[in-house]
């Protein structure tokens, strides 16, 4: 029997693994989630370089939210992360969501990043 972490791995293992195919060279918006926070990183592979990153622990965020597990503070980690990428010359990604279902915080993040300019 398979433990959850190792489920888990393997879900995010087989996404990868279809991203890199349609990637085309775009870079990838990652995506982790933990009970307390939510992290974004714009990533290219072809370099192994982080292009931008955002996360609810980020000083101008953690201010103005009062917790990081909620929808509003992933919102506002996508539009961050977004601008960041912008400025950054990044405006076409990839979305990774490793092995999160495209629901609740990451959809929120997603949703808030296409508002911000990026498209994928």
């Amino acid at each position: 029997m398979s433990t959850q972490q190792e489920l888990r791995n393997r879900r995010r293992t087989r996404l990868r693994f279809q991203l890199r195919r349609k990637a085309g060279g775009r870079p990838r918006l990652s995506v982790f989630r933990s009970g307390k926070n939510i992290y974004a990183q714009v990533i290219d592979d072809a370099q192994g370089v982080t292009l931008a990153s955002a996360s609810t622990l980020d000083k101008e965020l953690r201010e103005a939210l009062k917790n990081g597990a909620t929808q509003e503070s992933a919102g506002a980690v996508g539009k961050l992360v977004a601008q960041r990428a912008v400025a950054a010359g990044v405006s076409q990604v990839v979305f990774d969501r490793g092995s999160y279902l495209y629901h609740g915080r990451v959809k929120a993040l997603a949703e808030a990043a296409r508002e911000g300019g990026l498209s994928f």
